[in-house]
């Protein structure tokens, strides 16, 4: 039980969960800025030299095509990671500031009761 409560001690550490955000929001923005160069700023830079080439070539015309849903579609993935993200945060937050409630003093009668229970032990 002891480790199990370290792990959970471990994983709910603010720069654990930060790194871990940060990994996963850098992977997907990776992929949004790869989409743009591949498929929107590379194809637009292309586009003119092929249309001075044979008009015949549909190979590299389908090749210079810039892909704007692609690109959108990386941004779309983006946005879902970012909020799905964000709830997962938002739960260990909210479960790191939940605190055990301590324990009530005990009673009068509980008192004596472990006075009678020490004393019997003695």
């Amino acid at each position: 039980m002891g480790m199990l409560k370290e792990f959970k001690d471990f994983t709910l550490r603010g720069n654990v969960v930060d790194l871990a955000v940060a990994v996963i929001i850098g992977a997907a923005f990776g992929a949004i800025v790869s989409s743009l160069v591949d498929d929107v700023i590379t194809p637009l830079l292309l586009t003119p030299a092929l249309k001075a080439a044979n008009a015949q070539d549909l190979d590299k015309l389908s090749w210079g095509a810039v892909k704007y849903g692609k690109f959108l579609a990386a941004v779309i993935k983006f946005v879902i990671i970012a909020f799905i993200l964000f709830l997962i945060v938002k739960s260990f937050k909210s479960m790191e500031h939940k605190k055990v409630p301590a324990a009530a003093e005990p009673t009068t009668s509980e008192k004596l009761l472990a006075e009678i229970r020490d004393s019997l032990k003695k």
